[in-house]
């Protein structure tokens, strides 16, 4: 399938013309023989973890991995229990759901009664006048039906505080977890690699390939190339990313990201970590199009980068019909790379 995806780039007639076509139709080619050669790492990705949230974002909505199953930047685990948390990147600070920890330190199978114990405990703290309680925010968190909803959330240095009011053998332990989880994240702003390590670790062990691994891992490099240029370019990260993301995925797969997801059956799951290895490489190769285009003409805002996104999607597009035509499979589909898990219960 790959071989082939390769030999069809190469011979796909593109929509635009001129150097810019030319020099596509080459990047495009390459990128895709890097993508089935097994001799290629990937270089200068950044930290993994906290681009994903932006990854694939519908218009007007919130991002498109809000809570995925299985690979999942917004969850820890702490003695194999899973703590939702939150990464607020201006103050480079993790907030983590506070009944989350309450449920874990209690032991408390049901997520009814922890819910029921941290109101009570809130209550008695906040009549005593503890800070700890007031500064606590409400943060949206994926609950259990996959919905996003407001949950109340502290810092680690606010958890640290709260964990004394919660008689358990789990106190001190989780007090070492917390300041581990801090540390790790200081190691991975000094050295991106390690996130990246520690994204490939947690893939392997949900079942991905090493090939598949490294599509994804290189399509993530193609991506934040991409959002760097959006940046630089007076496009607001956020609802405007989301937007451009969307209108690429569209042109090139012919559905939108919300369809796509629907397909494979996929509620907050991060679509990119259930892509197969044909449909990672059309992202890619539409996102890197996009990129090129636009830099070909300076593209700045909105306007001038939506024709861009148009552009380099409808390449990738072409390829993908050329391929379509040639083996008489559609390259988007149900097929997932991973099948979704049941989700816990909480």
């Amino acid at each position: 399938m790959a071989e082939t995806i390769v030999q069809t780039a190469a011979s796909v007639s593109m929509d635009i013309s001129g150097p810019v076509a030319a020099e596509s139709s080459a990047a495009s080619e390459r990128l895709l023989a890097d993508f089935v050669s097994d001799e290629r790492s990937p270089a200068g990705v950044k930290d993994y973890e906290h681009t994903a949230p932006n990854d694939l974002a519908e218009p007007g909505g919130s991002p498109e991995d809000e809570g995925p199953e299985g690979i999942d930047a917004s969850l820890a685990l702490f003695d194999q229990s899973k703590i939702r948390r939150v990464y607020n990147e201006s103050t480079k600070t993790w907030w983590f759901s506070v009944v989350d920890i309450v449920q874990v330190l209690t032991e408390q199978p049901d997520f009814q009664a922890a819910r029921n114990y941290w109101k009570v405990l809130k209550n008695r703290l906040a009549a005593e006048g503890s800070e700890a309680v007031t500064k606590c925010n409400q943060l949206k968190m994926a609950a259990a039906d996959g919905k996003q909803r407001l949950t109340d959330a502290a810092t680690p240095e606010t958890l640290l505080r709260l964990v004394q009011s919660v008689p358990s053998p789990k106190a001190e332990p989780f007090k070492v977890w917390l300041a581990k989880v801090g540390h790790e994240r200081m190691q991975e702003l000094a050295d991106p690699a390690l996130a990246l390590d520690r994204a490939r670790d947690l893939w392997q062990k949900h079942g991905r390939s090493e090939k598949w691994i490294q599509q994804r891992m290189t399509g993530q490099e193609t991506r934040n190339k991409l959002t760097d240029y959006w940046m630089d370019h007076e496009i607001e990260e956020g609802e405007e990313y989301a937007i451009l993301t969307n209108l690429i995925h569209e042109e090139w797969s012919g559905v939108s990201v919300k369809a796509h997801k629907g397909l494979k059956g996929l509620r907050t799951q991060n679509l990119r970590d259930h892509m197969t290895e044909a449909e990672l490489i059309f992202t890619a190769l539409a996102e890197l199009s996009t990129r090129q285009v636009a830099e070909s003409v300076e593209a700045t805002g909105m306007p001038e980068n939506k024709e861009a996104a148009k552009t380099g999607g409808q390449i990738a597009r072409n390829a993908r019909l050329d391929l379509e035509r040639r083996t008489g499979t559609k390259v988007v589909s149900g097929e997932n790379a991973l099948k979704p898990r049941k989700r816990d219960q909480r």
